[in-house]
């Protein structure tokens, strides 16, 4: 699940199936935007492939590591929101109601639930008038709702709605589905779940090493993509793009009869391709065998979930010693994967390599709240605040943003 600002581009032949696994994982930075950038927003450079991603993926790092973001971010986010509970890949006018022009997609759909879902456990306790401020029940009920509905009937999704179930689409659903307390393996369509459609998009140990395919290509046949494989992985496992370390004791190989088993083939995949080199490579066409940096931060977060910190470790020093430089060119998504991996495999975020990848994170959007880890409250502590009558800091900071942008808009949200 790498930065994805040409995703949006291929939704037109995601929906017929046919499109190219490598041109998703492009990362390479766009150009700047020639139009003022909300001040919400995560990143400068142009949204229009990649802003609910990115500002997603900015979040939830932050949120893995304990800072509080600034509210308008958290506001610029549930803005996104159509009407249906959908969610495009960047809305520029929000004023606007969404219409059938408006290319919607499950990708930053789910995102955003992860972001929000993971924002709500933790300012539900300890930030409480923000939490109902920004009513994240609402945006993510009325987000998994419409997740549902479009689900596909072999089980998974794809990038657009209709569009041919992809491993990429299916997992981030999945993670978005756990993150709001469901469990994936119930959602199911014409008696096919998400781990139905992983399962088929999983290849044996003898053709294709365990690894998981984006989707079939036109003759139904599926080849091994790392992005795909990292991204399946987490979907088998049912987590989100936050993963606590497993506990398996290495990757072996067998038959992907279970998700369990495909998560695990998937990993062996992983950690065969990363033995040499320490990093994948790109398979963008022109690449020239150039390092792939998302997906070998994805591949890290896999292995970690899959196997523990010590299953990660190789691609993870090869980061720290080569992805600072990236994440400078390419934006928050970049630092956020390098967050995220961090955190998977049990390394500092703040001394990766020698730097502080929070600290560049949260220049790249508005102040955080919090730009160092808050302690959480546990429920004994929060029952006994609102015993005390206490009120958070967050209950001011809501004034506040009331009186600057007014009721109707936290009513509202601009989800049109």
């Amino acid at each position: 699940m790498n930065v994805r600002r040409s995703a949006a581009v291929l939704a037109a032949t995601t929906v017929i199936g046919m499109a190219t696994p490598a041109a998703a994982a492009d990362s390479s930075p766009s150009a700047s935007p020639s139009v003022e950038l909300p001040s919400g927003l995560y990143g400068t450079t142009d949204p229009t492939y990649d802003g609910v991603w990115r500002q997603s993926l900015a979040l939830l790092a932050q949120d893995s590591v304990g800072v509080r973001p600034a509210a308008k971010a958290v506001f610029w986010l549930t803005g996104q929101q159509c009407a249906n509970g959908a969610f495009a890949a960047y809305r520029a006018d929000t004023a606007k109601a969404c219409d059938a022009k408006l290319m919607v997609d499950t990708n930053s759909t789910a995102a955003a639930v992860q972001a929000l879902a993971a924002l709500r456990r933790h300012n539900a306790a300890t930030d409480k008038a923000l939490a109902a401020l920004a009513g994240y029940d609402a945006v993510t009920d009325k987000a998994v709702a419409w997740l549902k509905s479009v689900q596909n009937r072999d089980g998974g999704w794809g990038y657009a709605p209709g569009g041919a179930s992809d491993t990429n689409s299916t997992s981030v659903v999945i993670g978005a589905l756990a993150a709001v307390g469901e469990k994936p393996a119930e959602a199911v369509r014409d008696g096919k779940s998400p781990y139905d459609a992983l399962l088929k998009l999983a290849l044996p140990c003898d053709d294709g090493g365990g690894a998981f395919a984006y989707q079939p290509d036109e003759k139904g046949k599926l080849a091994a993509n790392a992005d795909a494989t990292a991204a399946g992985v987490l979907g088998a496992l049912g987590t989100g793009l936050v993963v606590k370390a497993g506990k398996s004791e290495g990757a072996v190989c067998a038959d992907p009869g279970t998700p369990e088993q495909a998560a695990a083939n998937g990993a062996a995949y992983l950690t065969k391709a990363v033995a040499k080199d320490g990093h994948l490579t790109s398979a963008l066409a022109g690449a020239d065998d150039r390092p792939d940096y998302g997906n070998t931060a994805d591949t890290v977060i896999a292995l970690a979930a899959q196997g523990g910190t010590a299953a990660a470790q190789k691609p993870l020093k090869w980061l720290e010693q080569n992805a600072v430089t990236w994440a400078e060119q390419s934006g928050p998504a970049a630092y956020a994967q390098l967050i995220l991996a961090a955190h998977a495999a049990g390394t500092d975020p703040r001394d990766f390599g020698g730097t502080d990848l929070v600290k560049q994170l949260n220049a790249q959007g508005p102040a955080p709240l919090t730009a160092t880890a808050v302690p959480e409250k546990d429920e004994e502590e929060d029952e006994e605040e609102d015993k005390d009558g206490g009120v958070s800091i967050w209950w001011f900071i809501g004034l506040n943003v009331v009186g600057a942008i007014g009721i109707g808009f936290l009513v509202r949200f601009g989800r049109n």
